[in-house]
C-alpha cells in the first residue's frame, strides 16, 4: 500500500542536516505527522526508510531527518531544529501540524519521550503523542540532561494521550526490560501507557536487519522483522489517530 507514496528530501537547521519527507496518498485533509528520530549511527535516516514507507502507507506524513549523535551536544540541536522545521513546514507538505507524534527508536526514543514529559524543554509545546521504540530510559535525554525515568518522578505536566512503546522480546542490544520498566513507572504515577513486545530484535521493530559488514541497518523481508516493523508502524498510526486523552 506504499505506490502512492511521495518521498522528498529538503534540509533543515543551520547545518543544513537532510530531513526525508514521506508524503502519503493524498485524502480529504491534512494528514497526521510523525518526526521520527534515528538511533546512535550519525546521519542514518536512510536505516528508518522500511518503517517510515509502512508508516506513511497507513495515511501519516513521516518526517524522517539525519542527525549527528556524536556532535558536541550531543545532537540536541539537530533534534530540535528538525522538531522546529517540521512545525513550520509540515502544512506545506500536506500534514497537520496540530497533530504531530513525536517518535523515536534506539537512542532516538529517549528524546522523543522526554519531551512529553517536560513540555518546558520545547517552550511549552507538547507532542500530539510520543512512541519509543527499542529505547532505554534510564540514562539523560540528549534533549532535556535528565533521564525519562527522572523526568517522570518530577513532572507536574498533564499526562497526554497514552505514551506507546514498542520493543522486541528478543533484543539484545537494548534489553526490553527498559521499556517495561517506563510503561510500570508511566503508570504508577497515574499517565496512560501502552507496550507492545513483538518477537523480533533490535533492527527487526523497524523492518530492518543487522549487517556487520555494513556496519548498519539494512532493509529485510526476514519474516518476524517484517511483522515486528509492521506492528510498529501501526503503533505509530494508533498514537496518531487519537483524538481525545483517554
Amino acid at each position: 500500500m506504499t505506490a502512492d507514496l511521495e518521498v522528498t528530501t529538503a534540509t533543515y537547521g543551520t547545518d543544513a542536516q537532510a530531513i526525508d519527507i514521506y508524503q502519503p496518498a493524498p485524502t480529504a485533509g491534512p494528514a497526521p505527522v510523525v518526526l521520527l528520530w534515528h538511533g546512535v549511527g550519525p546521519d542514518e535516516r536512510d536505516v528508518l526508510a522500511p518503517l517510515a514507507r509502512a508508516a506513511a502507507g497507513l495515511g501519516l506524513l513521516v518526517c524522517v531527518p539525519d542527525w549527528r549523535p556524536d556532535a558536541e551536544d550531543g545532537g540536541r540541536a539537530h533534534l530540535l531544529d528538525s522538531l522546529r522545521y517540521v512545525r513550520d513546514h509540515a502544512a506545506s507538505h500536506g500534514g497537520d501540524p496540530d497533530r504531530t507524534v513525536l517518535a523515536g527508536w534506539s537512542a532516538g526514543a529517549s528524546p522523543a519521550i522526554s519531551i512529553a514529559l517536560a513540555p518546558d524543554a520545547v517552550d511549552g509545546w507538547r507532542p500530539t503523542a510520543a512512541v519509543g521504540i527499542a529505547g532505554r530510559y534510564d540514562r539523560p535525554s540528549r534533549i532535556t540532561g535528565t533521564s525519562p525515568l527522572t523526568e517522570l518522578s518530577r513532572t507536574t505536566a498533564v499526562p497526554p494521550r497514552p505514551i506507546r512503546l514498542v520493543h522486541g522480546t528478543t533484543d539484545t542490544q537494548v534489553s526490553a526490560h527498559h521499556s517495561t520498566e517506563l510503561r510500570d513507572a508511566l503508570h504508577s504515577h497515574g499517565w496512560p501507557a501502552h507496550l507492545e513486545t513483538p518477537a523480533s530484535d533490535h533492527a527487526g521493530v523497524i523492518m530492518t536487519e543487522y549487517d556487520p559488514h555494513l556496519n548498519r541497518c539494512r532493509p529485510t523481508r526476514i519474516p518476524h522483522a517484517h511483522q515486528a516493523g509492521r506492528t510498529t508502524a501501526t503503533t505509530l498510526a494508533t498514537a496518531a489517530s487519537a483524538t481525545t486523552s483517554p
